[in-house]
């Protein structure tokens, strides 16, 4: 998700339509369910989640879905009882077990947190369909995609204009799921019902449509789809499809459903296998080849929903040349949907990653200027308040939230942290670190690899096995400290001393480039520290190639100067 950019655009977009008809506000939602990624149940850890089978018949009008979701689940480990999150303001219907409804003292949901008595204990091994069926009017966000849940608007022509973005608040806002980065199904098939001529984008593959008295249902079949990524999109969609032909050999089917305007949805089209061709240059196969890669236009910002990126940037260009948002939304179908955080406090994984991909992208179509250019942008943007990892478990707000944790610093300074790592170990040792954490080898190829789960240690150890060189220093500083590294210079005489000084005082034996009239001396900092003689009357410059990270007065002040300029709360 990219959360800087056009924010005024993105709460136009978002306006909810009002009708007559519409029932009154639900309760608020729980703290339980606002906050995706709280600790899984016991049971949740005891069942493989094979598949989830999603009924979502849809009312744009009374702004109301009625669902019917069957799970099926492969016990780990002997259980007595499922537990799935469901926001409590849609009320449940019936519950059924492997076929048979159970009575309404076996399951309760007071908090959010669904808790079903099986009729009779299930073993290790053994599999158990549960099936819940529920209605309601789902929480609506007031500013998706940072505020979750169902977008009600309309599209140009004004018909109704419906999507999902819940990455904060989590999959159980609209279906009955495990809220954690971890509870992601092996399959996924969505029935999407609609009232005709409207159209049902999902994830994955379409499977075919039925209609019924005007109403329209939608089949969508996905594998291993992340909990945040499955997500329906519903409008007066026209499509344009086409295929990109992969330097890995094989051919990806691309597809962008569209509202209005057909040039400008032509224009961003003819951006897919560019960009395509970049990330699979750069990191590697497209993961999802054997479905889609698909882009559908929505009502909000945008949201790296699985095979189907939301897209709400109105068509937007930077001064790179190139579709910013979408191509950040493209980059999270590695790091986001392919390789998934095993916890909200590795979300840098993602967002520093995908972040990254947009410099090297930059320069890829106009040069260094436009890498460096890209970068001085993130860096005017880092925070430096709270450390980009804690070291415990997380909810995904506690990440997010600019107040309660690393917040923007997570896709802007982790991706200024990635550009100064490839400067350290090098564009070999960082590019085969960044395949093996997104596929799990270095060698991937179509087939031979599947989504996983990624972690900030399992990239340390990556990191220091590619490089040959132990590398926890390095992100000891960067990830487990808020503060950045400073570099201390004094001079005396024709002597200049160099000293770091980090926070934790911890080792940080960063090396440092000085620029000495035409010349650039390295230091190795083997110790924090380093000299270099001046020849008389010579200028010097550190680090002449902005690769370091560092503390800088400069932008401390812009970022002052900013800070002053904004609107005081009420």
């Amino acid at each position: 998700m990219q959360k800087t950019l056009m924010l005024g655009v993105s709460l136009a977009l978002t306006t909810v339509a009002c009708s007559p008809t519409q029932p009154p506000a639900p309760p608020p939602l729980t703290d339980y369910t606002r906050n995706s990624g709280a600790a899984r149940a016991p049971e949740q850890l005891a069942v493989t989640f094979e598949h989830a089978d999603l009924g979502i018949r849809v009312d744009p009008v009374r702004h109301w879905i009625e669902g019917d979701a069957r799970l099926t689940f492969v016990a780990t480990a002997p259980l007595r009882r499922v537990v799935l999150d469901l926001d409590r303001n849609l009320p449940i219907d019936t519950v059924e077990v492997d076929g048979k409804a159970l009575p309404r003292r076996a399951f309760r949901n007071p908090e959010g947190q669904l808790q079903i008595d099986l009729p009779s204990p299930l073993a290790a091994g053994a599999r158990t369909t549960v099936r819940v069926v529920y209605h309601g009017s789902p929480h609506t966000a007031v500013r998706a995609p940072w505020d979750g849940g169902f977008v009600w608007s309309k599209a140009p022509d004004g018909e109704p204009w419906v999507a999902t973005a819940v990455e904060g608040e989590g999959c159980d806002l609209f279906w009955p799921c495990i809220d954690h980065p971890m509870g992601r199904p092996k399959l996924v098939d969505e029935h999407i019902t609609v009232p005709a001529p409207l159209v049902a984008v999902g994830n994955g593959v379409a499977r075919g449509i039925d209609e019924v008295d005007g109403w329209r249902t939608y089949h969508w079949q996905s594998h291993d789809v992340s909990t945040y990524g499955v997500a329906l999109n519903i409008g007066p969609y026209r499509e344009l499809s086409g295929s990109y032909a992969s330097r890995f050999g094989n051919t990806i089917p691309t597809h962008y459903w569209y509202v209005d305007d057909e040039a400008q949805a032509k224009a961003l089209f003819a951006e897919f296998p560019p960009m395509l061709d970049f990330l699979e240059r750069a990191v590697g196969p497209y993961p999802f080849a054997s479905e889609k890669m698909g882009v559908a236009e929505t009502p909000f910002k945008g949201m790296e929903h699985q095979t189907i990126n939301a897209y709400g940037n109105q068509y937007a260009k930077n001064p790179y040349g190139y579709d910013d948002l979408l191509q950040h939304e493209l980059a999270h179908e590695w790091f986001g949907n392919q390789m998934t955080n095993a916890n909200w406090d590795d979300m840098w994984l993602h967002e520093a990653f995908a972040t990254y991909m947009q410099p090297l992208y930059a320069e890829s179509i106009g040069g260094r200027q436009s890498y460096f250019a890209s970068l001085m942008q993130l860096r005017s943007r880092v925070a430096n308040k709270h450390p980009i990892v804690s070291g415990q478990p997380r909810r995904e707000e506690d990440v997010y939230d600019d107040e309660r944790g690393p917040g923007q610093d997570i896709y802007d300074k982790g991706a200024l942290m990635l550009h100064t790592l490839r400067t350290v170990i090098g564009d070999d040792a960082f590019y085969r670190s960044l395949r093996l954490l997104v596929y799990g080898t270095e060698h991937p190829e179509p087939g031979n690899f599947s989504p996983r789960y990624g972690t900030t240690d399992e990239f340390v150890g990556i990191v220091d096995r590619t490089s040959g060189r132990d590398m926890r220093w390095f992100f000891d500083v960067y990830l487990r400290q808020a503060a950045l590294p400073d570099l201390k210079v004094a001079r005396t005489g024709q002597t200049l001393h160099l000293t770091w000084s980090v926070p934790g005082n911890g080792p940080f034996p960063m090396p440092v480039d000085v620029r000495v009239g035409d010349r650039v001396v390295t230091l190795p900092m083997t110790d924090g520290s380093g000299d270099v003689t001046l020849p008389e009357g010579a200028g010097y410059t550190i680090d002449p190639d902005s690769k370091l990270l560092r503390r800088d007065a400069g932008i401390e002040a812009f970022r002052a100067y900013i800070e002053k300029r904004k609107p005081k709360k009420a």
